[in-house]
C-alpha cells in the first residue's frame, strides 16, 4: 500500500501543530512553529479561497495519514450517507482499526499503529485483522495477538502512552493488551482541528 515517507516534520511545521503525535515534533515547534524554506519564517502571502480550502483538506489527510485517493473515497461514501458529510467522514476515519490502535495507545502514532496492523499483531473479536483500513462496529474487542505480546517496539510503545483512554467511545485494559470500541462516536466527540466545512466545500467545487 502507497504511503507517505516523506519528513514528516516539515509537514507539522507547514500546519503549526503536531498531527502526527510523536513527542519529537512538538521538541521541533516549539523552536520552530513556522513553514521550512527561507522564506518560512517571515512568510506573509495572503492565501486564496482554494488554498485555504486545500490547506484544510491536506491537514485532515496528513493526519490521518492516507494518500489522496484513499481520503478521495472516503469523501466519496461520507456524503452518500444520511446526515452531514463533514462529521460522516471524520466518524469513518476515526473507526478505523489503526486509528484506533494509535487511540488506545499501542502506538506512539497512527504511522506505527498501522505498521502493527499490517504485520498482524492485532486481532478484533478474536479474528487476525492486519486491514488498517477495517472499520470497528460498537463493541468491537481489539488485542494484540498472544504471539505479539513480547514485542519490543509494542511493549516500549504501551509504556510510553497513557495507561487509561480519554476517549469516551473506547475503553482500555494495558495489562491485558486489550480495548475495546465500545461505540461509533458522534462527531463531536472527536478531538478535531480541522474546519470541516472547508473540506466538503473544496470537493464540491
Amino acid at each position: 500500500m502507497a504511503r507517505y515517507t516523506g519528513p514528516k516534520a516539515k509537514i507539522c511545521r507547514r500546519f503549526g501543530e503536531n498531527i502526527f503525535g510523536a513527542a519529537k515534533y512538538d521538541k521541533i515547534l516549539s523552536k520552530r512553529k513556522y513553514p521550512a524554506g527561507q522564506h518560512g519564517r517571515n512568510l506573509r502571502r495572503k492565501h486564496s479561497d482554494y488554498a485555504i480550502h486545500l490547506r484544510e483538506k491536506q491537514k485532515m489527510r496528513n493526519t490521518y495519514c492516507l494518500m489522496e485517493k484513499q481520503f478521495k473515497n472516503y469523501f466519496l461514501k461520507a456524503d452518500k450517507m444520511a446526515g452531514v458529510t463533514g462529521d460522516n467522514l471524520l466518524i469513518m476515519l476515526e473507526r478505523r482499526l489503526d486509528n484506533t490502535v494509535y487511540r488506545l495507545g499501542f502506538a506512539t502514532t497512527r504511522m506505527q499503529a498501522r505498521q502493527f496492523v499490517n504485520h498482524g499483531h492485532f486481532t478484533v473479536n478474536g479474528k487476525k485483522v492486519d486491514i488498517p483500513s477495517y472499520l470497528l462496529k460498537d463493541g468491537d474487542i481489539i488485542e494484540v495477538r498472544p504471539k505479539s505480546r513480547g514485542m519490543v517496539m509494542l511493549k516500549e510503545a504501551i509504556e510510553s502512552t497513557e495507561t487509561t483512554t480519554p476517549y469516551t467511545w473506547l475503553n482500555v485494559d494495558k495489562e491485558n493488551m486489550r480495548g475495546q470500541f465500545v461505540n461509533i462516536p458522534t462527531a463531536s466527540e472527536i478531538p478535531n482541528t480541522v474546519d470541516l466545512r472547508l473540506i466538503v466545500e473544496f470537493y464540491s467545487k
